[in-house]
């Protein structure tokens, strides 16, 4: 019989792959605000359409989708975008992508501006759930997918992975 203490002694399982899967230029509107709410600045941006290219899916996406975000006082911006990409085949599947982005004031304060700033001064990543009723994409279902983001005066780019 193992100790209870056997489970933390044991080394690590090998670190789950990131496989490229797509790339996401979604447009969006201006932002607008709802002010300041219990957990911080409550907003939303509407998704204006877009494309997706990838070896995992390639089509576009649909104009409606809304990225709800809440601007938190300690500097940090939640994510809970919620959207619909149909598929180079027609197959509609829903997006929920959720996540954090933050970073030095200075750098959020110009892409507060519309600047252009590189994705490596600052943190933004989701974890993003695909779900389908088409049959021939049903295997996105069973798949978690993390993403690295980076914002634009107009449009969010998104590098999505598969995670194994």
């Amino acid at each position: 019989m193992t100790s209870p203490d056997s489970f933390f002694d044991a080394p690590f399982p090998p670190a789950p792959v990131l496989e490229p899967f797509a790339r996401i230029r979604c447009a969006v509107s201006p932002l607008v605000s709802l002010g300041s709410a219990p957990l911080g600045e409550r907003r939303y941006v509407p998704l204006a359409g877009g494309e997706v290219r990838g070896p995992g899916l390639s089509g576009r996406i649909v104009e409606g989708g809304v990225d709800w975000q809440i601007a938190r006082a300690d500097g940090v911006l939640e994510i809970d975008a919620h959207y619909v990409i149909e598929a180079n085949d027609g197959a509609r599947i829903e997006v929920r992508s959720q996540g954090l982005r933050h970073g030095p004031p200075e750098v959020m304060a110009r892409l507060a501006r519309g600047e252009d700033v590189p994705a490596s001064d600052y943190y933004f990543r989701t974890v993003v759930r695909l779900t389908t009723g088409a049959p021939a994409w049903a295997h996105l279902n069973r798949q978690l997918l993390i993403s690295v983001g980076c914002r634009q005066a107009s449009s969010v780019l998104l590098s999505l992975y598969s995670l194994s």
